[in-house]
């Protein structure tokens, strides 16, 4: 069996962005970004004024305080350029361009009016309350770094700099295909023994919200033809093809020699973890595979763990692995040594809680928890109080 460390440096090793497209701002949502994006001009473009108030030119306050200018004119956003006119000062609202000669504002609320003027007690300082040309970024200033993955507040940035599209990476397709004779679809009637499918929909789901386009196909029986024919379809239609169920070693696990027998080059199928030790991970082609277990549980935590950094890693994503954190433990946690231990847990800022059931079947476990502990394979556990590494689910 490889370890967690190892399993998961085989299947991102080599792996590269599969290719770009561009698209306009507001389908970049989500997508990760192929190409820098720098200021084609300084960002803001020109001085303007931060607050409602008054423009004026420092070098006009002369005398003691309290200082009096009289007011001409007015600046306003998306208005021609005013002047300012010498000894005098002009009125200005939040955004409007700073008029030739000003070099600092003056708060409305910082002065009173008088005698067709305004009255204020403090000097301003040299580009009070003004936003300067190029304060956030110079001409030919690297904004947005290819790797990111594109939220609202990168593509307000794009937009920002004058750009109407971005070249990023093409989605990754899926084809998630569950197997097993026990599985019916939801809502559907079946034998008293039937279980509804459940994997499939939520692999569909994470693998989408790592940036890829994913097929939820029809389920497959136990029959090894049937199961072939499927398999080898599949790997002619996506980038990465996820099996669910039938990759250990019983009489009816039946997904590995299918998986050969349709012209699949196997890299390994023991990973030294739980839950989830039978993962099947290797390549057709250009198209990768991941055969995960049919627990539900080990199912969706394999596929969090090593499927969603390798959609990320196909979109040539910089950060594809999630980072471990260090949290208190709040109760004690034991394992038996051998596998590397992802115990599904309670986060809050006083420390993590293990839920109660970790069994591989209990879903409703993994829908309420927030973090897993990692527990090091040769391990037999930990004291309340100790610190532990953990994975925020959120960040999976």
């Amino acid at each position: 069996m490889l370890s967690f460390a190892e399993a998961r440096e085989r299947i991102l090793r080599d792996v590269g962005r599969l290719g770009t497209e561009r698209v306009v701002l507001r389908a970049g949502a989500g997508r990760v970004l192929a190409e820098d994006v720098r200021a084609s001009e300084p960002l803001p473009r020109f001085d303007h004024s931060a607050m409602d108030g008054y423009a004026l030119r420092e070098a006009d306050l002369l005398g003691s305080t309290p200082f009096w200018l009289p007011v001409h004119g007015e600046s306003r956003a998306g208005a021609p350029l005013a002047q300012l006119r010498a000894g005098h000062a002009c009125q200005i609202f939040t955004g409007a361009a700073l008029p030739a000669g000003a070099d600092a504002v003056l708060a409305v609320e910082e002065t009173h009016a008088r005698d067709g003027g305004i009255e204020f007690a403090v000097a301003p300082r040299p580009h009070q309350h003004v936003r300067r040309r190029g304060e956030d970024l110079a001409q030919g200033q690297l904004a947005l770094e290819a790797g990111m993955r594109l939220g609202a507040y990168h593509l307000g940035v794009a937009a920002g700099v004058d750009r109407v599209d971005v070249l990023v990476a093409r989605r990754p397709r899926v084809i998630v295909v569950g197997t097993g004779d026990e599985l019916r679809a939801p809502g559907q009637p079946g034998p008293a023994t039937s279980i509804p499918e459940s994997n499939g929909l939520s692999i569909a789901v994470l693998a989408e919200s790592a940036g890829a386009s994913a097929e939820l196909a029809a389920r497959v029986a136990d029959q090894p033809e049937a199961l072939r024919e499927r398999l080898a379809r599949a790997l002619d239609a996506c980038d990465l093809l996820v099996t669910i169920g039938g990759v250990s070693v019983g009489r009816y696990d039946l997904v590995r020699p299918a998986l050969e027998a349709a012209g699949a080059e196997l890299d390994f199928w023991k990973v030294q973890i739980k839950p989830g030790k039978p993962l099947v991970y290797g390549r057709r082609g250009t198209t990768r595979i991941l055969g995960l277990p049919g627990n539900p549980v080990s199912a969706q935590l394999t596929f969090g763990l090593f499927g969603l950094p390798l959609l990320r890693a196909l979109q040539g994503q910089r950060d594809p692995v999630p980072q471990f954190e260090r949290a208190r433990l709040r109760v004690a946690l034991q394992q038996r040594p051998g596998r590397q231990g992802f115990y599904r847990a309670l986060w809050s800022p006083e420390g993590v809680t293990p839920v109660d059931n970790q069994a591989s079947g209990n879903v409703l476990s993994l829908a309420y928890a927030d973090a897993l502990i990692s527990v090091p394979a040769d391990s037999e556990g930990y004291d309340a109080g100790a610190e532990v590494e953990i994975l925020r689910l959120s960040q999976l």
